[in-house]
């Protein structure tokens, strides 16, 4: 996830700092990805280095605002137009972890693999929980109005699925496991 996009797409809104940076997104993504505020600060000065942001205006509290510059607004149209590719995936810490429990002595496979289960499900859980106090305060009216709700329970959505993609895989590897089992207890 790029941080320094996020930023600059929430300031496309308006001058704001770094707290309210930090809200902002949170509250569009359900609280799905915590930010540190450490990171808004430190991502906010990279992007006032590189010409993309600048210093707009301090309040009577002391924050400083920060506003988009035209490099800034050209940055963002250049992330919003282009595709986010999949080529190059991310590391994938599980898939890294069971590669190495398959090939390290003395690492039980099944019990890394029901342990993640377990996790997965408990998250999966989790984030059903909170798209449904998110749908539930749509249709009751307790939610803002505008799109921010409906762009939380979307980035939800997006967890749940990944997080079901995630028990088939954690499935289907414990099912390889056990048609390639050396009958002898051998690790395949």
């Amino acid at each position: 996830m790029s941080v320094k996009h996020a930023l600059l797409a929430l300031l496309c809104e308006g001058p704001r700092y770094g707290y309210e940076l930090k809200a902002a997104f949170e509250a569009r993504t359900g609280d799905a990805w915590p930010l540190n505020v450490g990171q808004v600060y430190t991502t906010l000065a990279r992007l006032e280095r590189d010409g993309h942001v600048e210093r707009d205006s301090e309040d009577v509290d002391g924050h400083v605002h920060y506003r988009l510059t035209d490099a800034g607004r050209r940055e963002t149209r250049a992330w919003w137009d282009s595709e986010v590719t999949r080529e190059a995936p991310p590391r994938d810490e599980l898939a890294i972890k069971l590669a190495l429990a398959l090939t390290v002595p003395g690492v039980d496979v099944r019990d890394v693999l029901q342990r993640q289960r377990t996790a997965t499900v408990r998250a999966l859980q989790t984030h059903t929980r909170r798209r449904a106090r998110l749908t539930s305060a749509q249709r009751d009216g307790t939610a803002p109005a505008g799109a921010g709700t409906t762009a939380a329970v979307l980035v939800l959505e997006s967890l749940i699925f990944a997080a079901e993609a995630e028990v088939r895989w954690l499935d289907h590897c414990e099912a390889r496991l056990l048609r390639t089992a050396d009958p002898n207890g051998a690790r395949p």
